[in-house]
């Protein structure tokens, strides 16, 4: 159990908190409307067709990226980072696995035109054996040691490919602060497909922070007092201070 806090909100009367969550109110509201706009704008993006034809491995023997559409114009990938040393799952992917991709979501999904699929660099056999042990049902697939994690930025590794990672480039990174031993093996990351016929193009991949709305349990902790709980020091972190409000939430990479 985390430790227990010593700060705590401020105190108040109803009608003084009232007063205070109706300018939050129209805070979110702000917040809402611009994510309205933002996805708007997402939906608009030019898209680049997938010229590399890549293979991977599933249940039934190889496959190609069209394949995974099964059928549907559009295609959900989820990088499901894999931890080498142990040769298992990365833990926060493995959590997404259990609590977000269940046969009832996939209905969901796939009752809009969407399919979604988990791709990882391991061999098949690795990922068959993860997968039996969670008793997890939906499409997971290899791909084979192929250029597919290295084009999409989600895994690193200089001999493979140029680093790159959040649509940041390799100084830029050493300038937020990365060194090169922690620019190496699975980084988070979705990307989007859709198709045209026989074709694939390419849509929309995010990164790191730009994941938190799928983030299993962040939605949820963002309305607490306390928040995510990545960077305690004598405040919660998020906590206004000074007027100002401190505690930006870590980016968190399996490796």
């Amino acid at each position: 159990m985390p430790q227990i806090p010593a700060a705590f909100p401020a105190v108040s009367g109803r009608d003084e908190w009232l007063t205070a969550r109706r300018k939050l109110l129209t805070r979110e509201r702000e917040v809402t409307h611009l994510r309205d706009a933002v996805n708007a704008e997402r939906k608009r993006l030019p898209m680049v067709r997938v010229e590399k034809d890549y293979v991977f491995e599933g249940p039934d023997g190889e496959l190609r990226l069209v394949d995974m559409f099964e059928g549907r114009s559009q295609l959900y990938i989820h990088h499901f980072m894999w931890i080498d040393a142990v040769d298992a799952g990365c833990p926060s992917c493995t959590v997404a696995g259990d609590l977000q991709f269940n046969e009832q979501s996939l209905a969901m999904l796939h009752g809009r035109d969407l399919s979604l699929a988990c791709i990882s660099r391991a061999p098949y056999a690795s990922i068959a054996r993860h997968r039996d042990s969670h008793k997890w049902t939906f499409p997971w697939y290899s791909s084979r040691d192929s250029d597919f994690t290295y084009d999409f930025h989600v895994t690193l590794d200089p001999a493979r490919a140029p680093i790159e990672y959040n649509y940041m480039s390799l100084h830029e990174l050493h300038d937020a602060g990365f060194t090169d031993d922690e620019l190496r093996g699975d980084f988070p990351g979705a990307s989007v497909f859709l198709r045209r016929g026989s074709d694939v193009f390419h849509t929309y991949s995010a990164y790191a922070r730009g994941l938190d709305h799928a983030s299993v349990g962040y939605p949820f902790l963002d309305l607490t007092p306390y928040g995510r709980r990545e960077a305690w020091e004598d405040a919660p972190a998020g906590w206004p201070q000074d007027g100002a409000a401190e505690g930006v939430p870590r980016d968190v990479v399996c490796h």
